[in-house]
This record gives C-alpha cells, sequence and structure tokens, in this order.
C-alpha cells in the first residue's frame, strides 16, 4: 500500500509556496506594471477616481486599502504612487490611515509567508550558531521593540526588507503588527500630505517634491525619532558597562 505521507521535502515547498508566489510576482509586476502605478497615470485619471469616489465613498475605501496591501504584500512596484494616491482621494486625514492600514496588512502578509517558509528553520539555525551571528541576534532579541521601530522610522531601510528581517529572527506577530503600523506613520503622514496638495501641482502642471522627506524640516523629527528607538539600547548598554 503506497504511503501518502508528505515527505520533508514536500512540506519544505508547501510551506515555501506562499513566498515563492510573492517573489515570482513581484518580478512579473515589477515588469509589467512599472507604466501603471506612475504619477502621470494618477494625473491622467484624476477626474475619474474623484467621480467615482464622490459617487461611492466607501466602497473606494475599500477597494483603495485592497489595492495598497496587494501592492505591499506582493512589493509591487508604485506604493509611493498609492500613498500620494491616498491623500489626493481621502485628504491627509484619514487618507494616511487607509494608507498605513494598507500597508500594515501587506507588510503582515509578507511577513507571515516568509516565516512559515523560512523563518523557523533559520530562526534555529541562528539561535543554535556561535560567535558573533548568535550575539547579533541575541542583541536583537534583547531590544526587538528599539530594534523594529528604527528600521520602519530610517527612510534608507526599504519596506520588503524591514517585513523580512523581523520574519527570520522570529519576531511575534503582534509586536511586529504594532511596530509597522506605528512606525510607518511619520513617513505616510509626509507623503500623503504631499497628497493632498496635488490638486494645486496638477493645475500647475508641475510634479510634487518627492523628496520633501529629506528636507531638514522634515528629516530632523525622524532622526529625532531614530535617537528616541535606539535610546533603550544606549542605556542598556552602558548600563551593562557598568555592571562589568
Amino acid at each position: 500500500m503506497t504511503d501518502m505521507t508528505d515527505t520533508p521535502e514536500q512540506n519544505a515547498i508547501i510551506k515555501r509556496l506562499p513566498i515563492i508566489v510573492i517573489g515570482t510576482v513581484a518580478v512579473l509586476g515589477a515588469y509589467f506594471l512599472r507604466d501603471y502605478l506612475t504619477f502621470d497615470a494618477l494625473a491622467e485619471n484624476r477626474e475619474s477616481l474623484i467621480e467615482f469616489r464622490d459617487a461611492n465613498y466607501l466602497l473606494t475605501v475599500l477597494v483603495f486599502i485592497a489595492i495598497y496591501t496587494v501592492a505591499v504584500a506582493f512589493s509591487l512596484p508604485g506604493a509611493l504612487i498609492l500613498t500620494l494616491t491616498g491623500g489626493f482621494l481621502f485628504s491627509t486625514f484619514p487618507g494616511f490611515l487607509f494608507n498605513v492600514t494598507g500597508a500594515t496588512i501587506g507588510a503582515t502578509a509578507i511577513f507571515l509567508a516568509a516565516r512559515w517558509g523560512f523563518g523557523e528553520k533559520l530562526g534555529a539555525k541562528l539561535e543554535g550558531s556561535d560567535g558573533i551571528v548568535k550575539k547579533i541576534k541575541d542583541g536583537i532579541d534583547e531590544n526587538q521593540w528599539s530594534m523594529l521601530f528604527l528600521i520602519r522610522l530610517v527612510p534608507a531601510v526599504p519596506f520588503f526588507l524591514a517585513n523580512l528581517i523581523p520574519a527570520f529572527l522570529e519576531v511575534p506577530l503582534r509586536r511586529f503588527v504594532i511596530s509597522t503600523f506605528v512606525g510607518i506613520i511619520p513617513g505616510s503622514l509626509v507623503y500623503t500630505s504631499v497628497g493632498a496638495g496635488l490638486g494645486e501641482v496638477f493645475a500647475a502642471g508641475e510634479t510634487p517634491n518627492l523628496g520633501i522627506i529629506f528636507e531638514p524640516h522634515i528629516l530632523f523629527p525622524i532622526i529625532g525619532l531614530c535617537v528616541l528607538a535606539v535610546l533603550p539600547i544606549i542605556i542598556k548598554t552602558v548600563r551593562g558597562k557598568k555592571g562589568l
């Protein structure tokens, strides 16, 4: 009689299937969707979008959050344009809440797929390792909240990496969701507010300043938040040295 029990190799493939699908769709999306989720596309379709929103506000909100979620979950191009669109359609508030909600749900989908496929096995390997690798993992484990907020606040950290790294380090789901939602609020507020002013930009035939987050009056407060995030790590390190 044939043994129908799945082999370890089959189980590994099944577990990794979601992240493989995400990676495949991300590659295909980067090639086929690069001309659709753009600022020019938003400018060309702005009147139709506003008309649809005015006639179907709740449906527009739900569809927008769903599109944002899918874009983030599959690492599709155009997340920044979607953030601008959230501000354009719904103003800074509640637009930034819709942006943050979609981004958090999408990020959670990647996190779960990566952790299910690779996280547990990789985490066990890191835990059982020696030397500098084990020290790095222990350091992150001891300061998870600070590190999670830090990678969300630093603009230089790619969003998809900030979703994958916690999965590989066995970060609890609840902690990941909270730190993602709260940590992306500053950046989302900035770009949603830019989107809220797109009406005037379109009327003038100009393009928005997407580098605004690196301007001093925006960047310095974010740096301040980064310092607050890393402060507990510094304090703990200093106290540890004094205790030696």
